[in-house]
Formats: C-alpha cells, structure tokens, sequence
C-alpha cells in the first residue's frame, strides 16, 4: 500500500500522459474480450442459419427429375444472393478433411451431416478459382460447391460486434478521462476559490490545499505566501493609518484652540478654514486607506428613513438637499459603508450645485438604484472615466480653491458600491447639472410605494 502512492505520476503531464495510455489498454483490452466472445458466439449463431439455407437447396436439387430443373434451382438461389455452383465430382480437386477447414465451415458441414444426413465431400478447390468452398455431394456424379463466407453474411458476423464493442470503449474510456481529468483539475477549483475570497469573506485567512499535482502545488504555496505577504501589508498599514491618525490630528487640535484665542476676526476665521480644509483632507485620505469597510456586518434597513436622515444632516448646515422616492422600502446593506459612500457624493454634489435631489426607485429584479442630481456645471465626458481614480481632480468649474480636497470621494464611493456588488455611473442632467447613479443589488421589499 506505500508503494502505490509513489507510483503515482506527480506532474500534470504524466498524469494525464497516464490517463491516455490507461484508456488505450483498457479500451483495447475490451476490444479484445468483446471480439472473443461476440464472435464466438456468432460464429455459433451463423452456422445454423448457413446450414439450413444449404440444406434447403440441397435437398431441392437432390429431389429435382432432370438437369434443367436442377440448374433452375441453383440459379434461383443465386439470385437470393447465395454462391453455388453445380459441378462434377470429377471437376473438383482432392477434397481436404473436414478438420482443416475453418471454425465457421466445420461447424456448417458438422450440422448438415447430423441434422440432414447430407453427405460433406469436404473443404474442395475448383482448380481455376482459391476461395474455399464447401462441397456437398448430390449424387453419384455431382455436387454443389458453396461459398461458406457468402452463405453466412459475413457483414452481420463483423458489423454489429464491432459497432457494440467500439461503443463499450468509447463509453468506457470518456466516463474514464472526465473523471481522471476531474480529480487532476478540482485543486485548482480550490485555488481559485480561495483567492476570490480574499478580502472578501471572514475566513479570507484558510490555507490553500497542496492537494493534487505537483504544479498544483507549487500554485497552492505560491498563493499561501502571498496571501500571508498581502495580510502583513494590510495589518501594516492599518498601524500605520492609526499612528496617522494620531500624530495628526492632535496637532490639528492644539491649532484649532490656539487659533480660536486670536483677537482679529479676519486672521482667526481664515485660519480655522485653513485648519477645517487639512482636518477635511486628512480625513478623506484616511476613509479611502481604511480597510474596515468590509469587517461590517450586513443588516436589513429602512432605506428611505435612511437617505432622508442623511439628508437632513446636509440640511442642517445649509444645504437644499431632498430625498424623493417611496416611503418604505428595506434592503440589506453595510449601513455606515454606504453611508460614507452616498455621503462623498451628496458632499461633492452640494460643493457644484445650489439644489440636490436624491432619488431612490426600486427595481422588478429586486435591485435598487440611488439618483443623486445636482444643477451644477456638470462633468465633460471625457473626464467621467478619469474622475473616479484616486487624487484625480476635475476641471475648474467643479473645483475652487476653498472647496479643493485630495480628490477621494469619488473614488471611496466607487469602490463601496462595488464591493456591494452594484455599480456607480455618470450621466447627463437636463437642463444642466450632474446624474450620479448608484445601482445596487439586492432584495429590496417595498412596502408602501
């Protein structure tokens, strides 16, 4: 039993190397078995059926009252497709012994001579023709030569065993070569799996199999290692963000208080907007390096009662922003996550436009879709592609210099929705303005549209 393990190809072209030569054998092991015994018992089958057919006619010549009626006879069952001719027993050669006949013709002369009484010359030659025949004698003078192979239907001996038999191998070895090729390819159906689950699902921390063969493996190792390289990258920067965090914002902090006990109203307001535009930055560049987003838990919420808080909180500082769409509608989500998401683009939409509406509508596929539209200057379609990268800033008429930023909320907004599987897209508004549909996936239930 330890042996059989090392006798097992290890790489992927021996395996399969050994599938086709096992198939091969196999295959023409049955080949070799089916030919025994189909035509063993065909050659059985066949004889009889020859017999009785040379026995008929036979017989009829025997009880025939002259040579015409005789000749008649053998011409019609030449006609039925039969080889026979009726000759002098002085026309034929020396008759060979019934033992040196063939399989076939042994057993069609032994069942005419015990079934019919039919006297067998033999296994005889006409001198100007090398087929065997089997020679019958009639009467004293005459016999009947017959071609045994014509007789027994040759076609039905090889055709029928053979078509069986190649349908058996054909059968055998595809069963064979889908289940070997299986069980060579379901390690990397492993591979595979594991690496779209990283990052994505909570036991995004398993080790691969090195399961199966010795490529398979070496992918399997390949991808362990660099998992656990990415894991170490991540959980780096993750302290790093948190040291930024930190050595940042307490800093910012001790500003803002020094900044506040300044007597001159200019000089103060301008340097807490100068404090308020780095905190903001600094924030938005930390929200996009975060790697939290999907370590929250998804729960069903009250998607209206969701936007119009989140509305309403851009209201409070001065923002028209107003939520259209149904009163109920519930939906399975990340709540802080697409919160962070829709609040970038409501943020970016209230910096270029007067009034924003958010539109909310529930899709037939149980999907849902998040308009946000603004009546500003819009964005060029040659730039919606770009305005989605990380530190990408638009044209100036979406941007001024106390609204500038590092250029992420797009792209934190982008990546949420497609980590939930949806999709974030630009279009036109009419008159003039900004679309930003957000399409999520999902089974939204309304309740009261």
């Amino acid at each position: 039993m330890r042996l059989l393990p090392r006798l097992i190809p290890r790489s992927i072209t021996a395996q399969i190397t050994a599938i086709v030569a096992v198939s091969v054998v196999l295959g023409f092991m049955l080949v070799v078995t089916s030919l025994f015994v189909f035509f063993d018992g065909g050659s059985t089958h066949n004889s009889s059926d020859a017999a009785a057919r040379i026995a008929k006619v036979t017989l009829l010549v025997k009880a025939s009252e002259g040579p015409d009626e005789a000749a008649a006879i053998v011409a019609a069952a030449q006609r039925a497709g039969m080889k026979v001719t009726h000759v002098a027993l002085t026309d034929l050669e020396t008759p060979t012994d019934n033992v040196q006949l063939p399989l076939l013709a042994r057993l069609v002369a032994g069942r005419l001579e015990s079934n019919w009484g039919i006297d067998v010359v033999g296994g005889a030659r006409r001198a100007a023709d090398s087929a065997d025949q089997l020679a019958v004698r009639v009467r004293d003078d005459s016999a009947l030569l017959f071609d045994v192979s014509a007789v027994t239907k040759p076609w039905h001996l090889v055709l029928a065993p053979t078509v069986l038999t190649l349908t058996i191998v054909l059968v055998f070895v595809t069963l064979l070569s889908v289940y070997a090729v299986r069980w060579i390819i379901a390690p990397l159906s492993s591979v595979a799996a594991a690496a779209h689950s990283f990052g994505r699902s909570p036991d995004d921390n398993r080790i691969v199999s090195r399961s199966g063969p010795r490529e398979i493996a070496q992918v399997a190792d390949a991808v362990n290692d660099m998992r656990i390289r990415i894991r170490a990258l991540l959980d780096d920067r993750t302290r790093l963000l948190a040291a930024i965090s930190h050595d940042l914002r307490t800093p910012l902090t001790r500003l803002r208080l020094r900044a506040e006990r300044i007597g001159d109203q200019d000089l103060r307001d301008g340097m807490l907007r100068e404090i308020t535009q780095v905190t903001r930055m600094l924030d938005e560049t930390l929200d996009y390096l975060r790697e939290d987003v999907r370590s929250e838990s998804t729960s069903r919420i009250d998607l209206p009662s969701f936007l119009q808080t989140l509305c309403a909180e851009f209201a409070d500082v001065g923002h028209a922003v107003s939520y259209e769409g149904p009163a109920r509608l519930t939906w399975r989500c990340r709540p802080n996550v697409l919160t962070r998401a829709i609040g970038n683009v409501v943020d970016n939409a209230v910096k270029h436009g007067s009034v924003v509406t958010v539109v909310l509508r529930a899709r037939n596929d149980g999907a849902v879709e998040i308009d946000v539209t603004d009546d500003g200057p819009g964005i060029p379609s040659s730039l919606r592609d770009k305005v989605f990268a990380p530190f990408f800033k638009g044209d100036n008429a979406r941007s001024s210099a106390n609204r500038s930023g590092f250029g992420l909320g797009l792209s934190i907004a982008r990546d949420v929705i497609k980590d939930q599987g949806g999709e974030i897209v630009l279009l036109d508004r009419t008159p003039r303005g900004l679309i930003v549909r957000m399409s999520l996936p999902g089974e939204a239930n309304a309740l009261d549209c």
